[in-house]
């Protein structure tokens, strides 16, 4: 039985009875409940005993004033902030306007080079005469344009010069320049619809893949198994970290390497230096000098002729007589730390798979969150090793090898013909004709090993133009030897359509074509017309999809669609350069590291070790070896030059192209064409003025 509803022992209800006594008010209020169980009270309480109550909403009347105006001063101050913000930004671009200096590489000495930068700005001239011409027909009430059922007006309605100028223009319009533009608009849109398609597949694949847990498992793999104690159930590995110049990060690069757990008998260490600055020699010799003290099995090679590059600096190593004890290869580059335990997650997925050439694992950023140009460069490569890499290697066993973080088999490199200098991407060259020989490659996701990401745009930038005209060049040496290969056909016309074709060549022929070229100039040819989907719906699936293996980056999507459409002018001219071989395509620069590590109390750790090697090797050396560690402890101490961040006129120039497309697009009213043309604008002047990134003096 419920239990009955009894105040009568609470103290407040004997004071409003005695209230009620003195002065009655108000009527007497009933509570009845709906459940029969529970008895009915009646309370006769007069409103006397509800004076704190209005008590309380005099006080609620003056507190809302204040929030009001409390409200009011924030909205004040954000204003107020928002104009410092702008006056600063306005501030920086003309600073950068006034000290930063023009992007002047060698390759843009060439005519060829120049030549995507001229075709964007004749675009540009184009544009402004045609908004300038369209603004005069705007005021003279000349609206023809806003109606897509063109109406060529008769002779008798014919008002004036510039009015019949303006018919003959239109009439231009329609018959010459509307087509032509429409039906590259169409074919844009097809390879667009295609790569979505492909994007989508992928993405239903890696969805597969975590929801069945699918994973590459080892077959035989126990390689502590060591008969009578001795460490001959460990393969001989070795261990290639190739650099240039990297004075930032060699010393944890090394140090990392230098501390895998495998035995020290079965593992060797080569340090492929190819700096051509003496001073950093010296840092990297004396780094080897003190890890060799501690019994490590560690060499130190530096080529006086740096031919070939990193292909050419792997291929000399590999040809040492040592080398052939060797049955794995671990390769990294100088900013990678692998964890203790890298070589045995990888290593014993080669045992009892003869077949297998390859085991790759992914890349893990330690400056990710440095500033936005590292978070939207994250989001890249988490869809790219997530979704991309962990798909082709479940289900074709192939995908391009990303240069590092990589266990190779000695043997395979030796029948895939070994590193050939022919191209700029030596890695994707090996993983192709590996897999022409038959090879399998596996992909661990789980496996993750620490690098870097470039944090100012001129690093992303050279970095991504080796990226995307490396693939052209090799499309075109190795296409021949793809057709005549033995491979199965459906692996043929994987690697022609998709892997190169698809993936390297169309998607940034249509991200620059469509969105660059094509959406500006329907602003000024309103009837050749791009469809609203194709602009906005499609793009913004296609970035949720790419930000979904990097949830936490979800707040940068539309930041992300923007850059993806500024990157374009680079990887569309990184991929012309490449296909047609133009001076650029060759080019090799070595992306710059600021040296960032995760674990700073690690390094502190190390530099207090240094500082004990070094002493010991002042015992221990003779008087030329002092004279060598003071000259190293004097390059430590040197101070980098400082360095200031430059001016891209080629996005700069598609700026103020988009920018006009903008206005224009208020003219005929087109709300959805102007905010994205607007935004887009913004994000290529931001690029431009390298206010993107890493900010230098």
């Amino acid at each position: 039985m419920a239990p009955s509803l009894d105040f009568s022992k609470w103290g407040w209800v004997k004071e409003a009875s005695n209230s009620t006594s003195s002065s009655k008010k108000g009527n007497p209020v009933v509570v009845t409940m709906e459940n029969p169980n529970y008895s009915v009270l009646e309370i006769n309480g007069p409103d006397s005993a509800f004076q704190p109550v209005n008590k309380d909403r005099t006080k609620n009347a003056k507190q809302f004033t204040w929030v009001l105006l409390l409200k009011a001063h924030k909205a004040v101050n954000c204003v107020a902030w928002i104009g410092n913000s702008l006056c600063s930004l306005i501030s920086s671009v003309k600073k950068r306007l006034f000290f930063g200096a023009v992007e002047s590489d060698e390759s843009d000495k060439s005519m060829k080079a120049k030549l995507l930068f001229r075709v964007i700005v004749a675009f540009l001239v184009m544009a402004m005469a045609f908004l300038l011409f369209e603004i005069v027909a705007h005021f003279k009430g000349l609206y023809y344009f806003h109606n897509h059922n063109l109406h060529v007006p008769q002779t008798w309605e014919i008002k004036g010069l510039f009015h019949e100028v303006y018919v003959k223009w239109l009439e231009f319009r329609v018959d010459y320049i509307a087509p032509p533009i429409q039906y590259l608009s169409n074919f844009c849109i097809i390879l667009f619809l295609i790569q979505s398609i492909d994007r989508m597949v992928l993405c239903l694949g890696c969805f597969w893949i975590k929801f069945r847990k699918i994973k590459p498992l080892v077959v035989d793999g126990n390689v502590e198994d060591d008969l009578e104690g001795s460490n001959y159930g460990y393969p001989l590995v070795l261990v290639q970290i190739p650099m240039c110049n990297e004075k930032e990060v060699y010393e944890q690069s090394i140090s990392a390497v230098c501390q895998l757990d495998w035995p020290k008998d079965r593992l060797l260490v080569q340090v492929l230096d190819d700096s051509d600055d003496e001073s950093i020699q010296w840092l990297i010799k004396g780094e080897v000098a003190k890890w060799s003290q501690k019994g490590v099995n560690i060499i130190y090679r530096h080529r006086k002729y740096r031919t070939g590059y990193k292909a050419g600096n792997l291929k000399s190593a590999m040809n040492c007589d040592y080398v052939k004890d060797y049955e794995f290869v671990a390769i990294f580059d100088a900013d990678f730390q692998p964890c203790p335990d890298f070589l045995k997650q990888t290593v014993p997925h080669f045992k009892g798979n003869p077949e297998l050439a390859l085991v790759q694992a992914r890349w893990t950023f330690v400056n990710k969150d440095e500033n936005l140009l590292t978070r939207l460069q994250n989001i890249n490569l988490c869809f790219h090793f997530e979704v991309e890499q962990q798909v082709n290697g479940i289900f074709l066993n192939f995908f391009g090898f990303n240069g590092t973080a990589g266990v190779w088999r000695v043997k395979a490199l030796e029948e895939s013909g070994g590193w050939l200098e022919r191209t700029t991407v030596e890695d994707m060259d090996i993983a192709v004709r590996a897999h022409l020989n038959g090879w399998k490659f596996i992909y661990l996701n789980d496996v993750k090993v620490l690098c870097e990401l470039p944090e100012s745009y001129e690093a992303y930038k050279k970095q991504q133009h080796r990226w995307h005209s490396g693939p052209m060049q090799l499309f075109r040496v190795c296409l021949p030897a793809i057709i005549t290969s033995k491979i199965a056909f459906w692996k043929k016309t994987n690697l022609i359509l998709l892997f190169f074709l698809l993936r390297k060549l169309i998607l940034p022929f249509y991200s620059f074509t469509l969105f660059c070229i094509i959406l500006p100039l329907t602003m000024f040819v309103p009837e050749a017309e791009l469809p609203i989907w194709v602009i906005c719906y499609i793009p913004v699936f296609m970035s949720f999809l790419n930000i979904l293996p990097a949830p936490k980056s979800f707040p940068f999507i539309v930041p992300y669609l923007l850059f993806e459409n500024t990157m374009s002018v680079t990887k569309f001219n990184a991929m012309v350069s490449g296909l047609f071989q133009l001076g650029s395509s060759y080019e090799w620069i070595v992306t710059k590291k600021s040296g960032r590590s995760s674990e700073p109390d690690l390094l502190a750790a190390e530099e207090r070790d240094s500082k004990a090697m070094s002493l010991q090797l002042h015992r221990g050396t003779s008087d030329s070896g002092l004279s060598e560690l003071n000259k190293i402890k004097k390059l430590q101490e040197t101070v980098p030059a400082k360095k200031m961040n430059k001016i891209y006129k080629k996005e700069l120039a598609l700026a103020f192209l988009l920018l006009t497309a903008a206005i224009r697009s208020l003219l005929s009213s087109q709300g959805m064409h102007f905010y994205y043309l607007l935004f887009q604008g913004v994000a290529f002047l931001l690029v431009g003025l390298d206010l993107i990134g890493e900010q230098m003096s």
